[in-house]
């Protein structure tokens, strides 16, 4: 028996969501977004998967991959470069030392600017070639980035930076293009299309969502982080609706198999009693691997070919189900908490989540394997 509990990870299906997107935004580059330990789905899985070419053994020959990989922290790119990949890498926080710099030199690093004390950094250092740079705007995120009233006099600074590599490429982030709704991702393609009307250098604007909801935003690049992983970000949607395969399957298994009584409490706190006889699985799995303990009376796994729910409070190492009075389970047994058979928009749905957190959030104790 494989050790367990276990994150299931396909290349197939990672390589499939890459396609589908390349159909979706047929003219655009792909920045694959890989932070956070590839969205749990491990760094160099998703980089050996998605590559920017990899040869795929099945059918003997090359196929192109990602044209570059989005990260949030130098540590994560320099990950990537001590792994073989090589190409675009672009810190999407950009640097945080001065002594970042050389080494972004060094590994060919691209990097956001979005403050002006990096821009300061920058003005400040002699490297031996020219950093190549991506100027953030802040049209409504208002999180990172430079207002629409400094964008003018920042961009002529990083123009005559002779440590920037020209032209500058260009960027914002989209506050509620999960809304497809919501009119302020509008707002904020006119914004950012008026401030660079005729500048030179490459353009992004779309994330995930912005990718399959908002197609005017998909410029030069598009940034799919959650979407490259088979999940769609929109809450009440789900990525199989965009031809997207989850990339992940969450798997543990049962550990004991109890006969439970009308009555009776299981878990910490009496959380929860039967209303009637029943028979308990009690699957290896808790928060200290990353599942919520806040995963509410309910909130469904798969069991052999059916749904079953959580009773019980979630607790460190184990979670308790209720199997049925009739259940034929037993020790040993597989247990999918999301995946193909449920989905992980769903799961995050019953605990009042997002798909996004439960698939980062996995401790090391989850082993993450990688699969064809």
């Amino acid at each position: 028996m494989k050790p367990f509990p276990r994150a299931e990870i396909s290349r197939c299906a990672l390589q499939s969501n890459l396609a589908q997107l390349r159909l979706i935004a047929p003219k655009s580059k792909i920045m694959a977004v890989v932070k956070a330990n590839g969205y749990g789905h491990g760094l160099l899985n998703v980089a050996e998967s998605v590559g920017i070419l990899n040869f795929v053994e099945s059918v003997g020959k090359y196929h192109g991959g990602a044209d570059g990989f989005g990260l949030a922290r130098l540590e994560e790119a320099l990950q990537l470069r001590a792994g073989g990949v090589e190409g675009k890498l672009l810190l999407l926080e950009g640097f945080f030392r001065q002594s970042d710099l050389p080494i972004l030199v060094t590994h060919n690093i691209d990097t956001v600017v979005h403050h002006e004390s990096q821009l300061q950094m920058l003005e400040t250092i002699k490297l031996d070639k020219p950093v190549t740079v991506w100027i953030k705007i802040d049209t409504g995120m208002h999180r990172i980035g430079f207002t629409l009233d400094q964008f003018d006099s920042i961009y002529q600074r990083l123009l005559q930076c002779p440590q920037v590599a020209k032209p500058i490429h260009l960027m914002t982030h989209f506050a509620c293009a999960d809304e497809p709704d919501n009119k302020m991702t509008q707002t904020q393609m006119n914004a950012f299309e008026e401030l660079i009307s005729g500048l030179d250098g490459d353009r992004t604007l779309a994330n995930s969502a912005g990718t399959l909801f908002w197609p005017s935003s998909q410029a030069d690049w598009i940034r799919p982080g959650i979407a490259l992983y088979g999940v769609s970000p929109v809450v009440g949607d789900k990525g199989t609706n965009h031809r997207l395969i989850p990339a992940m399957e969450l798997v543990s298994n049962i550990i004991a198999v109890r006969e439970h009584k009308a009555g009776d409490s299981v878990g910490y706190g009496a959380f929860w009693t039967a209303k009637q006889d029943t028979r308990l699985g009690v699957v290896a799995i808790g928060y200290g691997d990353g599942y919520p303990r806040n995963a509410p009376e309910g909130t469904p796994v798969w069991i052999n070919g059916r749904r079953v729910p959580i009773v019980g409070r979630v607790s460190m190492d184990m979670l308790t189900v209720d199997l049925g009075a009739d259940a034929q389970d037993k020790v040993g047994d597989s247990v999918q908490l999301w995946g193909k058979a449920l989905a992980v928009e769903e799961v995050a749905e019953h605990i009042g989540t997002i798909a996004y957190e439960l698939v980062t959030k996995l401790t090391p104790r989850v082993l993450v394997e990688l699969l064809d």
